[in-house]
């Protein structure tokens, strides 16, 4: 079994997009289709965001494998911060703002979704993906913030490591995943 997270292309926003259900740009449609150029999965499975799902259809369609829309790769929900630009957010709370980055777990956005919350429902999508693949070739389209928490846990890392992982748009990420 091998398990390759992709993260979906750009969709011209520049703020924590979180659940706010944003389409790919032509940009972002042009990163992902150039990404997978040449690779191959036996299945894919995709957060049922439009940013991810629309592309993960597609894919799927061409490729003539089974997909599977799961609504637990969504991003984290960012509360209150969901939808400000970034530069807002640093200038009118740049103090919580980098206690959020250093540590996501003791100190996340107002009204976010707790990170337990968050960690607990991309564990368990993942434990379902690794139950369901046997031997597969396995590509999970999601989200940059889902993806930094995965490798937290796939490699053993700190949580206040996120923050510090590259994860550009439409790029992919193997993971052994094995909690």
């Amino acid at each position: 079994m091998s398990i390759e997270l992709l993260r979906h292309g750009d969709t011209g926003q520049r703020s924590y997009r979180g659940q706010l259900d944003d389409p790919l740009t032509e940009l972002g449609w042009a990163q992902l289709r150039a990404a997978v150029e040449g690779l191959a999965w036996d299945r894919i499975v995709s957060s049922s965001m439009a940013r991810c799902a629309r592309f993960a259809e597609e894919l799927a369609s061409a490729r003539g494998v089974p997909l599977r829309l799961d609504a637990r790769f969504a991003e984290y929900h960012f509360g209150e911060w969901q939808g400000v630009p970034i530069e807002t957010l640093a200038e009118e709370q740049g103090d919580a703002l980098g206690r959020f980055w250093a540590n996501p777990v003791a100190h996340p956005p107002p009204g976010a979704e707790t990170f337990e919350a968050f960690h607990a429902r991309l564990a368990a999508a993942m434990d379902d993906v690794c139950r369901d693949a046997s031997g597969a070739r396995v590509l999970v389209v999601t989200h940059g913030g889902a993806i930094r928490l995965l490798r937290c846990v796939a490699e053993r890392r700190a949580f206040g490591d996120m923050a510090s992982l590259d994860v550009p748009h439409a790029s992919l990420h193997p993971v052994a995943w094995g909690r």
